[in-house]
């Protein structure tokens, strides 16, 4: 009987129970805001049954917990690590235009139908919420109110769609500040950051509820009224005795209560829709530990579970396997020193491994710095077969005359003629000037005739370089206002991001970990690695972070600020971490093993090289040294006495 193959377990059967439990917190959390707007939107005219779960209290609970819930869906199908690519908001338009914009739609449209229907049913009936409104006998007519409420909710459906698309809601951020990623067990739990942020969210979610109630009420007035009154008409029929006649009633939809009904209804759909996309993202980028241990702990092979992880192809697994196994090189020993003593997989050491999949991370990130504003490379065009000529039956071998058949006269050349012709050119052949093809006499007629109806200063103000610095001071005046001129700005942040970190998802995270990864591993090495496998390639990382560091302040100091960016701010704070990271690791590794350069191969120019390049990361780093000297000063000396 042949032995039994123990199955190495891949990443993801980790990663995803993981996963499960964040989105279950977030849940919890959306679950406690939705009890509370249930226990609102009801009448509070009872002690018990104004709170109670049982009862009408429990099923609005449950109602609107479908409605945030259906957030949560749809951020799980649609997450993603880094910032969108994109030069300026206005450059986002044409995600409204994608499948996944179609998709939030939904899900949105479905959250403000529900939501619209709880809402209307736990109104009191003194509200004036009714849908039909009693008249004489057993007829009805029609209360145009909750119509214009459902209107104004999916006015809100679509409103948040746009906001979502727009500023990329899908996206989540790894917080890779220094004071982060020294403790990221020790930071503040997700709940307590989202429960801060409620204040700030309700203000948000007020300020949008006014501004689509502004639209909904002017674009139901002058454009969709009829349509949507014939619409509820439609339906309502089936149901109710109503009047056969479509005319429209009084406009008393948007005035008194009826107007606060609407913003307190859109203020707390908003609400729930903020307060699900911020928990998501929160709870979702939570360090991959379990119990303050990696995730691959409780694996039969954690490394070979943490391999496929970084092997794996979709970037959101391979994101959390780089954020772990940077974890593992800075804070777990004895996961370090399990890396280091996997010598006898199949395919090399652990190490090797290692370090060839962030090595490539952080050249990729060097080829997109040497690549940009170099035009892409043209298609290879593959030569066209040759066709011989068929050989002619005839015997006579003379060419034939390719002579005109008619002759014309001679045309006489005017300067009528050479304006026309030249114009037919321009016409044929866009993009060439039809002033340069003109002949001097008709250049010189020309010139003449535009002196004698304009003046210099005039000539000069119709210049193309003139009417382009009028435009964009023109433009200049809207982008500087301050509520709608961040739509068109392509700030320096905003540009340097992708060309640093890759398109069409920026995600400085991955490469800031795989920096970390080689400089830790490789100093730990010193006296964690038995079989001495890593100081083989400590030349390369050296060699390497120096070259990238050297290029990517270069590249950052001479990316050009656009005319758009009216702060003039070369600000990047996703490119500084990275460089301070890699000055950091470049300086730790040298520091370890600069005494034995000769035995690595490393000349004394790499060395001096390495040293200036990471001269500014030993500097603060001593600077740290001294104030974390200067701040236990005091407690030595309080202990002494």
């Amino acid at each position: 009987m042949s032995p039994a193959i123990s199955r190495k377990a891949p990443y993801k059967d980790f990663l995803q129970p993981a996963l499960h439990r964040r989105f279950s917190s977030a849940a919890t959390v959306l679950l406690g805001l939705v009890y509370v707007q249930a226990i609102f939107l009801g009448e509070l005219t009872s002690f018990l049954w104004s709170w109670f779960p049982i009862g009408p209290v429990g099923v609005r609970t449950a109602l609107l917990f479908a409605c945030a819930l259906s957030v949560i869906v749809l951020r799980i199908s649609q997450y993603h690590f880094g910032s969108r690519a994109t030069a300026s908001p206005i450059h986002s338009l044409p995600q409204l235009f994608t499948i996944q914009a179609l998709e939030a739609w939904l899900f949105y449209g479905f959250s403000s139908a529900l939501f619209g229907l709880v809402y209307l049913w736990s109104r009191p009936s003194d509200s004036k919420l009714n849908w039909v409104i009693a008249m004489s006998g057993d007829r009805v007519k029609l209360n145009e109110r909750p119509v214009f409420v459902v209107y104004y909710l999916f006015v809100s459906a679509i409103a948040q769609t746009f906001v979502h698309m727009t500023f990329d809601k899908d996206q989540l951020r790894i917080d890779i500040s220094e004071q982060r990623r020294k403790a990221p067990a020790d930071s503040s739990h997700p709940l307590k950051v989202v429960l801060s942020r409620l204040p700030a969210i309700f203000v948000y979610a007020t300020v949008q509820s006014l501004v689509v109630w502004v639209i909904s009420v002017i674009s139901y007035t002058l454009l969709f009224r009829r349509t949507v009154w014939g619409w509820s008409l439609a339906f309502s029929r089936p149901f109710y005795n109503l009047p056969k006649s479509n005319m429209l009633p009084p406009r008393d939809y948007w005035l008194g209560r009826i107007a606060l009904q609407c913003l307190y209804a859109g203020v707390t759909l908003s609400t729930m829709w903020m307060v699900a996309n911020y928990a998501f993202s929160k709870f979702m980028v939570k360090a991959p530990l379990k119990n303050g241990k990696p995730l691959t702990n409780d694996s039969k092979d954690p490394n070979g579970s943490l391999l496929n992880g970084l092997k794996s192809k979709k970037a959101s697994i391979r994101c959390f396997a780089v954020w772990e196994l940077a974890l593992i090189a800075r804070d777990f020993e004895d996961r370090r020193k399990a890396v280091f003593e996997d010598i006898d997989r199949k395919d090399g050491p652990m190490w090797s491994h290692i370090y060839v999949i962030c090595l490539d991370i952080v050249k990729a990130m060097e080829a997109r710095v040497d690549d940009y504003g170099k035009p892409a490379p043209a298609p290879a065009v593959e030569p066209e077969p040759v066709i011989e000529p068929r050989a002619r039956s005839t015997a006579s071998t003379a060419p034939l005359k390719e002579e005109p058949i008619f002759r014309g006269r001679p045309a006489t050349k005017s300067m009528r003629g050479e304006v026309e012709k030249a114009l037919t050119q321009a016409g044929r052949a866009p993009g060439q000037s039809p002033i340069a093809q003109l002949s001097p006499l008709a250049k010189k007629t020309l010139q003449g005739a535009r002196d004698k109806v304009l003046s210099k200063e005039q000539q000069e103000a119709l210049s193309p370089p003139q009417i382009t610095s009028q435009l964009q001071a023109w433009a200049l005046t809207v982008i500087r206002y301050p509520y709608v001129g961040w739509i068109f700005r392509q700030t320096f942040r905003r540009c340097i991001t992708p060309a640093v970190f890759g398109t069409p998802y920026a995600e400085p995270g991955h490469h800031v970990h795989a920096v970390e990864v080689l400089s830790l591993l490789a100093v730990r090495s010193l006296s964690e690695d038995k079989f001495g496998n890593v100081h083989r390639d400590v030349a390369t990382i050296i060699r390497t972070f120096t070259r990238v560091t050297k290029k990517l302040e270069a590249f950052r100091e001479n990316f050009p600020v656009h005319w758009t960016d009216v702060g003039n701010r070369k600000y990047a704070p996703e490119v500084d971490v990275l460089l301070k990271t890699l000055k950091k690791g470049l300086s730790e590794v040298v520091q370890g093993f600069e005494s034995y350069s000769r035995d690595l191969r490393l000349t004394r120019s790499d060395i001096r090289e390495a040293k200036e390049v990471s001269a500014e990361a030993e500097t603060s780093a001593k600077t740290e040294r001294s104030e974390e000297g200067r701040d236990k000063q005091p407690e030595m000396t309080q202990l002494g006495r």
